[in-house]
C-alpha cells in the first residue's frame, strides 16, 4: 500500500508586480496556512518518506513552514521540473519514485496538481470527491491510497481519495 499527499502551495503574494511568477513569496494568509496543514498531516501519524517540491519560491516557502511538524527522516527533493508541470508530467515523476518509498508528499501548482488529483482518483467518499472536484484552492491537501507495491502502478483512476482538507477546515 502506498500513500500520496498532493498539496497545492499556500497562498502567494501579488504585492510586487515586478517579481517573476517563479519568485513570488507567500502572503500572510499562506504563512498561516502551511503549518496548519503540516499539523494535520503529523496528527494523522502518516508522515512522508519523500517530499517532492517545486523549486518556485512559494512552494519552497510552504515546505519550510511545514518542516518543523514533519521533521524526521524524509528525503527532500526540490525539483525545477515540477514548476508549471501539467498532470501528465507530475504523474510520470511519481511513477519513477523508488518502490521502497511508501509515502510521498508532492508540493506543486495548479492546474497540474488539481488535474492530477482528479485523474488518479478512482474512488473515495462521494462528498469528499465532489468537494475536491469543485475547487482545489491554495494549501488544499488531497490524500490518496494506492493499493499497489510500485509507484509505477499509479495512473488514471488507480487511487482512493482518503482525505481532502483545506486550512479553513483546521483553523
Amino acid at each position: 500500500m502506498k500513500t500520496l499527499f498532493l498539496l497545492r502551495h499556500a497562498k502567494s503574494s501579488w504585492s510586487d508586480p515586478g517579481l517573476a511568477d517563479f519568485d513570488r513569496p507567500l502572503n500572510e494568509r499562506g504563512r498561516r496556512a502551511a503549518p496548519l496543514i503540516a499539523r494535520h498531516l503529523a496528527g494523522g501519524g502518516l508522515l512522508p518518506d519523500l517530499i517532492l517540491c517545486s523549486a518556485a519560491q512559494r512552494t519552497r516557502e510552504t515546505l519550510a513552514l511545514m518542516l518543523p511538524d514533519l521533521a524526521r527522516d524524509a528525503v527532500l527533493r526540490i525539483e525545477s521540473g515540477l514548476y508549471g508541470a501539467d498532470a501528465a508530467t507530475l504523474l510520470r515523476r511519481l511513477q519513477r519514485v523508488d518502490t521502497a518509498v511508501d509515502c510521498v508528499l508532492l508540493i506543486a501548482h495548479n492546474p497540474g496538481i488539481e488535474d492530477l488529483a482528479a485523474g488518479i482518483c478512482g474512488s473515495g467518499p462521494e462528498p469528499m470527491r465532489r468537494r475536491m472536484d469543485e475547487k482545489f484552492p491554495t494549501a488544499a491537501l488531497a490524500a490518496f491510497a494506492l493499493d499497489a507495491a510500485r509507484w509505477s502502478s499509479l495512473g488514471e483512476g488507480a487511487a482512493i481519495l482518503t482525505d481532502f482538507v483545506l486550512p479553513r477546515d483546521l483553523a
